[in-house]
C-alpha cells in the first residue's frame, strides 16, 4: 500500500524528479534518487564518525539509518512524512514519525544528531534546529551537516517543492554554506570541529562547547 503524499517533500521521496523553488527565485537542486538507494561512498564521511547512538533529523527513506544498524550502530530516524515511514519499514529503518521540534527518544542520550541532505534547512531557523540538536546529544557528542555547495551562504525563508511540474506549499527553509555555520554554531552551543568534503558534498562536524 502506497502512503498519502501529503506532506512537503513526499513527492520527492516517493521518486518524482523535482526540486526546491525559493521565495527569492533562486532553484535549488534536490537529489532525490539519493535519497531512495542505499548509502553511497560519499556517505562514508558521515558514517564513520559515528562510533554510539546516531539520531538522524530528517532520514527520508532511512538509508544511514540502514547503514548505521549494518555496521552494528544503534540508529534512529525522525521524519513527518509518511511516506518516509513507509520506505523506512521496507528496509527495515527504524524511525518514529515526528516533528524534529517534538519530544523525541533518548533526549540528552545521543552520541550523534544526523542533518545530511539540506537538513540543516528544517525550520527555517538553523541556529534554532542546531540548538533542538543539541537537546539530543549525550555530552561529548556531534552534530554532523550536510552544507551548501556556497560556503558563504546563510539564507532563511520559504520552499516550495516542484515535483513532475507541480509546486507545492511554501514551509519555512535555510540554505546554509560551511563558513556561514562556522560563523553562527556558537549561537546554538556549538564549534566546529572538521569541515571536508567527499563525492562533491560538503560536511561539518560539530561539537557542543
Amino acid at each position: 500500500m502506497t502512503a498519502a503524499v501529503d506532506e512537503p517533500f513526499d513527492a520527492l521521496l516517493a521518486g518524482r524528479a523535482g526540486h526546491l523553488h525559493r521565495d527569492d527565485g533562486v532553484v535549488v537542486p534536490m537529489d532525490a534518487g539519493r535519497w531512495r538507494a542505499t548509502a553511497g561512498p560519499a556517505d562514508t564521511w558521515v558514517l564513520d564518525r559515528c562510533s554510539g547512538p546516531v539520531v538522524d533529523l530528517g532520514c527520508g527513506p532511512g538509508r544511514l539509518v540502514a547503514a548505521l544498524a549494518d555496521r552494528g550502530v544503534t540508529a534512529l530516524g525522525v521524519d513527518t512524512s509518511p511516506v518516509a515511514r513507509t520506505l523506512c519499514r521496507r528496509r527495515g529503518a527504524p524511525m518514529v514519525r515526528r516533528n524534529v521540534f517534538d519530544p523525541l527518544p533518548g533526549e540528552g542520550t545521543w552520541a550523534h544528531v544526523l542533518l545530511v541532505d539540506g537538513n540543516i534547512g528544517i525550520g527555517g531557523d538553523p541556529v534554532r534546529l542546531l540548538g533542538r540538536a543539541v537537546a539530543l546529544l549525550a555530552p561529548g557528542g556531534t552534530v554532523l551537516v550536510e552544507t551548501g555547495p556556497q560556503p558563504g551562504e546563510w539564507w532563511c525563508g520559504t520552499v516550495r517543492t516542484c515535483a513532475d511540474g507541480t509546486l507545492g506549499e511554501p514551509v519555512p527553509w535555510a540554505c546554509v554554506g560551511a563558513a556561514a555555520l562556522h560563523a553562527h554554531a556558537p549561537g546554538a552551543g556549538l564549534r566546529v570541529s572538521e569541515v571536508a568534503r567527499a563525492g562533491g558534498r560538503c560536511f561539518t562536524e560539530l561539537v557542543a562547547v
